[in-house]
């Protein structure tokens, strides 16, 4: 047992170290939130190629002198609303952010995640439980022109497959939106034969997006022929065929077909991936990385998903705003990342080069061999260039 003076010397050597300790953990406090647009310059040719050169920047603001950055921001005429919910608000609470509000705000709780990550000095995914640190690509590929590329023979779509291929991605995502449903099928059949069996050829429906070009949503029978008629062609997987709301259609096909049947991204929050868990309407959720709620909610789907045996792979993104989605899928483990939009003949290095300019790094992301590396740097992993941001900043 320590005498008076003994414990008077140890009180003294432990008051340093202790008081700095009392003094980090403190609460970090916001002390502002920032939303405003840029425009990074490119040529016209570039811009019209759709080189990505537009981003919505959400900055957060500490009272540790550390910033937070996204560039997947909602609206700036939102930001009234936000500053009034998160200003003054204990940075790390993410939990009583969601309850203000914060999962519909897209970007903003990336640029939350980003400053707690740069102030624990690490990767989000890490804080996340995340052990992932590789992520094999596809590319949902998406020609200029009609939106259901009925414009688009299914030869040229098999030559950009072979480019992707060629270039070491995995697989490509095309939509199944043709007048005709069944020439998607013939087009998966004319792909295939072009990069032969070990390349991922996946098919999105995304159900509400063709009634946008006329179309209506498919009955189950016809959802049924062509989910047949893709499987035999050798489909990876079918996305979204019925309504988001119509579990039980998505449920009756799983369980009539061995193609898998994916779904989800346009749901907010836990309760619609619970409920098309509860009726086993997928074989894998796609929670949208900001719009289903951002990076927690993401992880709490992938969590939800482990205990029915489903898998959880992000509905994807491009550019710079990827950064937050590539922490969500490292922290949940992904089999794949989804990138999108892939204009051809244009590949993801080509399309989110114009980033580089408000970057301090000379890479955005490490893409090898169909894969991309999880940036190691501290919060979302870019490390951003202020003067840049500010200097192509729009009002």
């Amino acid at each position: 047992m320590l005498n008076r003076r003994e414990f008077l010397a140890v009180s003294a050597a432990l008051a340093g170290p202790l008081g700095r300790v009392a003094a980090a953990a403190k609460p970090v406090r916001i002390t502002g939130v920032d939303l405003f647009p840029i425009r990074i310059p490119v040529s016209k040719e570039d811009e019209a190629a759709g080189r990505l050169n537009r981003y919505t920047v959400a900055r957060v603001n500490t009272d540790a002198g550390v910033r937070g950055y996204s560039f997947a921001g909602p609206n700036p005429k939102l930001l009234g609303e936000i500053r009034l919910a998160l200003t003054g608000k204990d940075l790390f609470n993410i939990e009583q952010h969601l309850k203000d509000g914060i999962y519909k705000w897209e970007g903003v709780e990336h640029a939350v995640w980003d400053a707690i990550g740069k102030i624990a000095n690490q990767p989000v995914y890490k804080l996340l439980g995340g052990h992932t640190d590789r992520l094999k690509l596809y590319l949902t590929t998406v020609w200029p022109g009609n939106a259901d590329q009925s414009d688009v023979s299914f030869d040229e779509q098999a030559r950009m497959a072979l480019q992707e291929k060629n270039a070491g991605f995995k697989g490509m995502k095309i939509r199944a939106w043709r007048p005709n449903p069944l020439d998607d099928a013939e087009a998966c059949r004319v792909i295939r034969q072009a990069v032969g069996p070990d390349f991922a050829i996946m098919f999105d429906r995304t159900a509400h997006a063709p009634q946008s070009v006329g179309q209506k949503v498919w009955d189950f029978e016809t959802g049924l022929k062509v989910a047949r008629a893709l499987e035999k062609a050798g489909a990876y997987w079918l996305e979204e065929p019925f309504a988001r709301d119509d579990y039980a259609s998505h449920a009756r096909l799983n369980r009539q077909v061995d193609l898998p049947i994916t779904g989800g991204e346009g749901y907010l929050g836990l309760r619609q991936f619970h409920e098309a868990l509860l009726a086993k309407a997928y074989d894998i959720v796609q929670p949208e990385g900001v719009r289903s709620g951002g990076i927690l909610i993401a992880r709490k789907v992938a969590i939800l998903a482990e205990a029915y045996h489903v898998k959880t792979i992000l509905h994807g993104t491009m550019g710079l705003r990827l950064a937050g989605w590539l922490q969500a899928s490292a922290a949940i483990g992904s089999e794949w990342q989804e990138l999108v939009f892939i204009r051809p003949p244009l590949l993801p290095e080509d399309l989110w080069s114009p980033g580089l300019q408000v970057l301090n790094t000379k890479t955005m992301y490490t893409v090898r061999d169909g894969h991309i590396d999880v940036p190691d740097l501290p919060g979302l992993g870019l490390d951003v260039n202020e003067e840049a941001v500010e200097r192509f900043r729009q009002e």
